[in-house]
């Protein structure tokens, strides 16, 4: 046992989502990792609504281990709030999260610790030194973060990847936010603490479940849910269009006035309609998104409902239980 500090209790938090055929590899991969530097050791495995066996491989993986505890969702929710739904039911002292698809080495759980032993750090966490897959992926995940940085009020650091080692004080503050339409990677950075990135390899085993168009939702998802530059830069728009539409409203009566010549052109008109007319739907649309995440927010519904929790033996008290504060953590038992 590779440990000169007092024993700690280690959770491995990921999620299921078509992940049958990495599941069993990366619990042996994980938990040998973790062998190495805590004695007791859970891994919390959130089914997000798999359609393929998943759910019923992890349910072996817990008769065969009691250590894995399965946490089995009504439906699929979406990655973000899987996630933060076995965070809320993390025990341990610290907490590695992490996907199971092994694009994530669970051996990156021994380089984020090493980093923890030297001290003055919440979370340690994972980056690329440059984006993986193909041409396309590269491309519109550099727009998100161009885009982000552009229009968000927190940008976002570049190439972030899931995995990432974090104390539990640092986990009850990141589940006491209450967002309904977030991104995780917005929460982990304004939850706060001291936080270390680390640049580790990530593969491209296969091809990536965010296509396109939501990556494009993503970033106006999470444009729109934390910035309020986006606002400002309508307003500022309407005030400019406003202000050169009295200069040109000017510059024609002068010329009227002063030469008698008149406003013509059936082109000018139709073009004027249309960019305002453009310009005007846009700015509905805009606050239009704004105002459904609030209704989506004051709904209060929760993240994520659990159909059942797969446990050996009684749970001990999970991230938000040993706190002063317990938030729902949108779950639903």
């Amino acid at each position: 046992m590779l440990r000169s500090e007092p024993a700690v209790k280690l959770s491995i938090v990921t999620t299921l989502y078509r992940s049958a055929a990495t599941i069993e590899e990366f619990h042996r991969r994980a938990m040998r990792s973790a062998e190495t530097i805590a004695e007791e050791i859970e891994m919390v495995i959130v089914n997000d609504g798999s359609p393929d066996d998943s759910l019923d491989l992890a349910i072996q993986l817990h008769r065969s281990d009691p250590r894995v505890v399965v946490v089995d969702l009504a439906r699929n929710f979406g990655h973000h709030k899987a996630m933060m739904t076995g965070l809320a039911h993390a025990t341990g002292d610290l907490i590695f999260l992490i996907d199971s698809d092994l694009e994530e080495q669970p051996e990156d759980l021994l380089l984020f610790y090493d980093r923890f032993r030297q001290g003055g750090v919440d979370v340690v966490f994972g980056v690329q030194e440059a984006r993986r897959g193909g041409i396309i992926e590269r491309l519109t995940g550099s727009l998100f973060f161009t885009l982000v940085a552009a229009l968000s009020d927190e940008p976002l650091p570049h190439n972030l990847i899931t995995s990432r080692l974090m104390t539990r004080e640092y986990v009850r503050a990141l589940v006491r936010h209450r967002d309904r339409e977030f991104l995780i990677a917005h929460l982990w950075q304004i939850s706060g603490f001291c936080q270390q990135a680390m640049v580790v390899n990530k593969l491209s085993l296969s091809a990536s479940t965010y296509s396109i168009w939501r990556r494009i939702e993503f970033a106006v998802k999470h444009v729109t849910t934390t910035s309020t530059r986006l606002l400002y830069i309508v307003l500022y728009a309407g005030l400019l269009i406003f202000g050169l539409s009295i200069g040109v409203i000017l510059y024609y009566l002068a010329r009227y006035f002063t030469s008698g010549v008149g406003v013509s052109g059936f082109t000018s008109q139709i073009i004027s309609i249309w960019f305002l007319g453009g310009l005007i739907t846009l700015i509905l649309g805009i606050l239009g998104i704004y105002i459904a995440g609030i209704m989506s927010e004051t709904k209060r519904r929760p993240y994520t409902v659990i159909r059942r929790i797969h446990r050996t033996k009684p749970a001990a008290k999970s991230v938000t239980e040993r706190g002063a504060y317990h938030s729902d953590a949108g779950i639903q038992e």
